[in-house]
């Protein structure tokens, strides 16, 4: 308290667990939602996966990160791993609805066309529907990644914070969100100074994930 000090050990550990969440909750999300726009047509276990994605996509933060405490962190430790699980979850359902959409969006003449000259279903699907239907999937993982950027409450519950650097996201690391709770929290000047900054930063850094998934969706639709 009182020293010179910065934000290097959040902003490298926020960077790390969004990363990590994003690497972890897109494909799981992509892969759901071709198989819920191209595969699952009048099947059970299509509605199912709807229904449970949007149960997902509802739940509120600090629910998921109890959960992954409860799976991951009670009766061992706080950990990276588990923070950037608790991310990914909020990535999936968030991924799999803009997925699902922009591929119903695909005009179904160039799915016609294709079967026409005798293309199959998988090959379909990876180089006609998915490259036609590429900025909006681009758009939404963006969106979903600006959605974890500043979550609080699940990194609450898992990735907890740590105010040296560390890169071992098996033990608790730093993360921006939590540290602006704590500084803004404390009695320091200099503490809240740095609150101001990091979520200067995290503003910022969300504002221009919004730009570019506004000026990649744009683009796309303008062609």
């Amino acid at each position: 308290p009182m020293g010179e000090g910065g934000l290097r050990n959040a902003i490298v550990g926020s960077v790390m667990l969004a990363f990590s969440g994003l690497a972890i909750g897109a494909p799981i999300g992509m892969m759901a939602g071709i198989y819920l726009a191209e595969f699952s047509q009048g099947s059970m276990l299509g509605k199912v996966t709807r229904f449970l994605n949007d149960i997902l996509l509802s739940a509120p933060s600090i629910v998921i990160g109890l959960f992954i405490y409860a799976l991951m962190v009670k009766g061992q430790s706080f950990s990276g791993w588990a923070g950037a699980l608790a991310l990914a979850l909020i990535v999936i359902p968030i991924v799999v609805r803009t997925t699902e959409n922009m591929l119903n969006l695909v005009p179904n003449t160039l799915r016609e066309a294709a079967y026409a000259l005798g293309t199959p279903k998988w090959k379909l699907v990876s180089t006609v529907t998915l490259k036609a239907a590429k900025a909006g999937l681009t758009t939404g993982v963006l969106l979903a990644f600006a959605r974890i950027t500043g979550e609080t409450a699940p990194l609450l519950f898992t990735a907890l914070n740590n105010q040296y650097f560390s890169t071992d996201m098996s033990r608790p690391m730093a993360n921006l969100p939590n540290t602006i709770y704590q500084f803004a929290m404390s009695p320091y000047e200099n503490w809240h100074a740095l609150a101001w900054a990091a979520a200067l930063l995290i503003a910022a850094t969300v504002l221009l994930l919004n730009i570019a998934a506004r000026f990649i969706g744009g683009k796309n639709h303008s062609r």
